[in-house]
């Protein structure tokens, strides 16, 4: 995955979160659907900058960035942005 692709992704996770949240505020889903899935896509989020800072350090230091490999949701949560 290409840092573009991967700012890609982040946006479309972004766009989903906004998505539920005027659901909720509309009364479309439930605060337990909007809760589940929000968790999910903060998840996903967190793995997704992570793995983009990973490339965008190994290019800094002559790496390949390519190399850079998706860490476990348990690594990255938590981390600050």
């Amino acid at each position: 995955m290409k840092d573009d692709d991967i700012l890609a992704h982040i946006h479309e996770l972004i766009a989903e979160e906004r998505d539920l949240r005027r659901g909720l505020a509309s009364g479309a889903i439930s605060s337990h659907e909007e809760n589940n899935r929000i968790k999910e896509l903060e998840e996903a989020l967190d793995q997704a900058w992570d793995l983009l800072r990973q490339r965008r350090a190994r290019r800094e230091f002559g790496e390949d960035p390519d190399s850079a490999e998706p860490r476990p949701v348990r690594e990255v949560e938590d981390y600050r942005q």
